[in-house]
Order: C-alpha cells, then structure tokens, then sequence
C-alpha cells in the first residue's frame, strides 16, 4: 500500500473540513478529527482518517445524523448520561470523556454513559487524552455481534473493546486498548486476499467447529482470547456499555456493514479517577518510573525483541509523527481531501 506522510496541523484540518462538507459543524468536526488523527498517530490506521469517508457514506444513506446535538445530563456529582442522538461515534466519545473528566476533577472519579453512538474510533486516543491531564481511565464500548457465546454456534455478542489507561508525570502513559477477539476480521478478510491458511484458534465455522480455512471463518464467527474468559469478559462490557447506558445490546446493535442506514445505538461507558486527588505528582512519577523499569529490564526471551509495557509501540509512533509528520494510506488521504473539496 502506497503511505503519504502528511503533517499533523494539516491532516487534522483537512479531515476537519472534509467532516464539516458531510454536514457537521465545525466544533464537532474538529473533536472528531482529533480522535481520528490521534489514531493514525498512534499507527492504528484501520480507525483513522480512513473512516472518515465510512462515517460520511453512512451519512448519505441517512445512518447517521452528522448535525445531531448530543445531549449531557448530570445524574449524580460523578455521574453523567450522554445521548449522542445518533451522531458520528468519536463526537459522542469526546462528550463523554469530557463529562467524565469534569466530574472527576469536581469530586475525584467520574463516570459517564453514553447511548445511541456509533462507531468511536479506537480507545487509545481517549486513554491518551485523559492520562495528559493526570486521569487514569476505564473505557469500554459495545460492539456489532461477530463473537458466540462459549459453547454456541450464532454470534451474540459483540467484538468488544475495552482499555485502561494509567498517567505518567513527565512520561509515557501506560495504555492498553484491545478488543476481544484473538484477531480481527479484517485480519482474516487479508489472509483471503492472499490465498493464505488462517492460524489455528482465530475463528470457527458456522458449525462452531475451528478452521484454518478464512472463508469459512468469515461465514462463522470470531473466537474470543482467553476462551470463556474472554467471552465473559465480552459479556460484562456490553451489560456496563449497552445495558446500564441505555443503548441497544447483544443481537439489538445493528450492523454498519449490513445494514449502513439503520441508526447502531452502540453504548460506551467512560471511568475517570483523578490521580492527583490520591498522590503527589513525584510519588507519582518515582512509582511509574519503578514500574515501567521493572516491566522493560526483564532479560528478553529474543534479544532482538525487547519487553515492552502496554501502548509503548504505540507512544513511539506518536512521538515520531510529532517530529516527522503523519504517515497515513494515500488512497485515504486523497479520499479525504475529495470529501473535503
């Protein structure tokens, strides 16, 4: 694939303006850009600026309302409820990071459901955005079904994503993002492209048998990490994410791909704690450095592969498109900058 590198002020102001030429306005557009943009810095190009031309197509299909005003409530000091009247995903999620951050800072730890959403971008960016300003984070959304429940056959249950955050004073966070599938199906739609085998325990078929075979993964259904484990865990994200926000779960989630003009009503939920509220930011600083060097100095099993904590390949991109510029897909950009004129 053809990469362009592009700087980071000029790629979240086209982005921006290709948002508002899809009908949003420009506040919104540019929050919207910068959880995007975040995730092309942070190499997780799947959910970069190459949705923005999924976002909008779902626009023109009317599965999504670009101009929708979400609405904030304040149920509790800490607690907020966020109606994203089916706007544009990363939108609804700055709305809620924001009301989780502002109850946070008034009484410590603040959480907030948000209902009626859509696709959201990565977790990562969030995590990022709240670990800047001192907040560890929990942040999870619901997900269209590609996952059976451990022992069936019919996916009920969505692919997942979860992440946890924790801040670093005058460091790197520590951030892991993750979904709950072993590997994502866009993985496996690849390895059919290339006429490869699919490794074993990434899918099973429609029978609920596992294969290699990434056809008959795709006619069936992803397998969770960590087995029934991992199922559990899919679970109890879409009970706090769609349950308890009051947005649609398990089977009820429709499905952008199949259905791109049906509104998704995907769930989040944001967890904030104000760190400085517990410690001194160099307690803080001392006890992460201990941390992270304990995590980074175990002697690797290949030498070539040195330990890492969770997000630092990630950190390392940021910190490189911060001096280099942006590298993202061509074929994106240029989608973005059509959308943009």
């Amino acid at each position: 694939m053809t990469e362009t590198t592009i700087a980071e002020d000029a790629l979240l102001d086209l982005a921006t303006r290709a948002l508002v030429a899809g009908g949003m306005r420009e506040a919104d557009a540019a929050l919207t850009a910068r959880v995007l943009v975040l995730a092309d810095m942070f190499g997780v190009r799947t959910h970069g600026i190459s949705r923005v031309a999924q976002y909008l197509g779902r626009v023109q299909v009317g599965g999504i309302d670009p101009a929708a005003e979400v609405q904030v409530a304040r149920m509790a000091p800490g607690l907020s409820m966020v109606d994203g009247r089916n706007g544009i995903g990363p939108l609804i999620g700055m709305r809620a990071l924001q009301a989780a951050t502002e109850s946070a800072r008034e009484v410590g730890i603040g959480a907030a459901f948000a209902r009626g959403s859509n696709h959201f971008g990565p977790i990562l960016p969030y995590a990022y955005l709240a670990a800047e300003e001192g907040f560890a984070s929990i942040i999870a959304s619901n997900a269209t079904t590609t996952i059976a429940p451990w022992g069936g056959k019919d996916t009920r249950v969505g692919n997942n994503p979860v992440g946890l955050g924790m801040p670093n004073p005058e460091g790197d966070p520590i951030i892991l993002d993750m979904a709950l599938s072993v590997a994502a199906r866009a993985k496996i739609r690849k390895l059919l492209e290339q006429g490869q085998p699919m490794p074993e325990g990434w899918a099973a078929d429609a029978e609920g048998k596992p294969t290699t075979d990434p056809k008959k993964g795709l006619e069936g259904f992803l397998l969770p990490v960590g087995g029934h484990k991992g199922y559990g865990l899919a679970v109890m994200v879409d009970l706090f994410a769609g349950l308890l926000s009051g947005a649609a779960f398990l089977t009820h989630v429709q499905a952008w791909d199949k259905n791109p003009e049906a509104a998704q009503n995907l769930g989040h939920v944001f967890v904030l704690i104000d760190t400085k509220r517990l410690h001194a930011a160099d307690w803080m600083r001392e006890r992460m450095a201990d941390f992270g060097e304990i995590l980074r100095s175990t002697p690797p099993a290949d030498p070539a592969q040195p330990v890492m904590a969770p997000g630092d390949r990630e950190m390392a991109l940021h910190a490189r498109a911060k001096r280099e510029g942006v590298t993202v897909g061509t074929a994106d950009l240029e989608a973005v900058r059509a959308l943009a004129a």
